[in-house]
């Protein structure tokens, strides 16, 4: 997503290879993060609901919940770089239109339409470790949807910005202890 109005982006430095570092990521369960449980629960309102990111089982993998559950992958190049994609935001002729394809994403953003991209990249540190970083970019496909986005942005970034910082957290200990 080269264009984008709003993102956050976390990065940390890794003690195990690349390759175990992406296999680390993609195994990491809600349970492995702390608060994860507690802070998409304020999110969700209390509400229960189907099993999504917000409503995660603590026993399958987190990204493996996201792609069963709202999220695409747009891109795998294992074991550098996953990018997820999803809508945040649309109305009801674009829900109604069908499931959520990639194509999306490489054309211009419907009007009232919020998506979002997440990666998780792992670069080598030449010292046989890596660094982890995961970033969140979110394009509105016109001002009111980025205005209402940035009402709902505000409310719900620290604590995003939490769960990330506690999910790259997971990530770590799963990888360096897998030695």
């Amino acid at each position: 997503m080269p264009v984008w109005q709003f993102n956050e982006r976390h990065t940390t430095h890794i003690a195990a290879p690349p390759g175990r570092v992406f296999t680390a990521t993609r195994v990491v369960t809600a349970d492995e993060i702390p608060l994860f449980q507690l802070l998409t629960w304020i999110r969700r309102g209390g509400r229960p609901g189907p099993e999504s990111i917000l409503n995660a089982s603590g026993r399958r993998p987190l990204l493996e919940v996201a792609t069963s559950s709202g999220f695409i992958a747009l891109a795998d190049d294992s074991p550098r770089e996953l990018v997820l994609g999803t809508l945040v935001m649309t109305p009801a002729p674009v829900r109604a239109a069908g499931p959520l394809e990639p194509r999306i994403f490489l054309s211009e953003t419907p009007p009232g339409v919020a998506l979002a991209a997440m990666n998780f990249l792992v670069i080598p540190d030449g010292a046989g470790g890596s660094l982890l970083s995961t970033e969140t970019r979110v394009h509105a496909g016109d001002s009111s949807a980025a205005q209402r986005f940035a009402v709902y942005w505000r409310l719900i970034r620290p604590g995003s910005d939490m769960i990330r910082r506690m999910w790259l957290r997971a990530i770590k200990l799963r990888a360096e202890r897998a030695r």
